[in-house]
């Protein structure tokens, strides 16, 4: 079976492709489809924009399509930034994020900068089904970043159970416990329910 990555940034790509080792299918990404136009993530919700991406990219190319929509959700800030987790500071710029984010929580201690990353994975068969599953992982905002790993809010994620922001653990250890990974984890149960039909 071919599974098309619905996505085209790298940092996110990467991490699927090392997710999905080992799983019986052959991975690609939208880069292997440069006609198909990008998706506008103009839902509500994460499962909105997943479905979206999943089911637009699934028809295109009348591939199997997995597509995902994650986010940071900072109860602080009444779960902003949410669904506009790449765009919070304006168009996608990851310091700009990280920037506003710490202004944002200035001065606010650090028992009430609890957080979560969401992730949201939908799976389309073209004319078929889309399925959808979720994964959360808990942590807290940092006053600073730290770290060289990862993308995106990474260096200011930190989780207490290892005492490292996402951007201090490598790989492997990220994604035992991130958000993608324990979502992927459930998709891999649906891929696989999928390739027994």
């Amino acid at each position: 079976m071919k599974l098309v990555l619905a996505t085209r940034n790298q940092g996110k790509m990467k991490e699927l492709q090392e997710l999905l080792t080992g799983a019986a299918v052959e991975v690609v990404s939208l880069a292997d489809f440069p006609n198909v136009p990008e998706v506008v993530e103009d839902g509500a919700t994460f499962q909105a924009n997943a479905i979206k991406k999943a089911r637009t990219v699934a028809e295109a190319v009348g591939e199997v399509s997995l597509s995902d929509d994650s986010g940071l959700e900072v109860d602080y800030l009444d779960g902003a930034p949410g669904v506009i987790s790449a765009r919070f500071a304006g168009e996608h710029d990851d310091a700009a994020n990280n920037r506003k984010l710490l202004e944002l929580l200035s001065g606010v201690p650090w028992e009430k900068r609890t957080s979560r990353f969401r992730c949201v994975i939908a799976i389309a068969v073209p004319g078929g089904p889309t399925e959808t599953v979720e994964g959360t992982c808990a942590g807290i905002i940092t006053t600073e970043p730290r770290g060289a790993q990862g993308f995106g809010y990474d260096p200011l994620f930190y989780v207490p159970d290892y005492q490292k922001t996402f951007a201090e653990l490598d790989g492997a250890e990220k994604n035992l416990v991130s958000h993608r990974g324990k979502a992927l984890q459930k998709a891999l149960v649906v891929i696989k329910r999928m390739l027994a039909r």
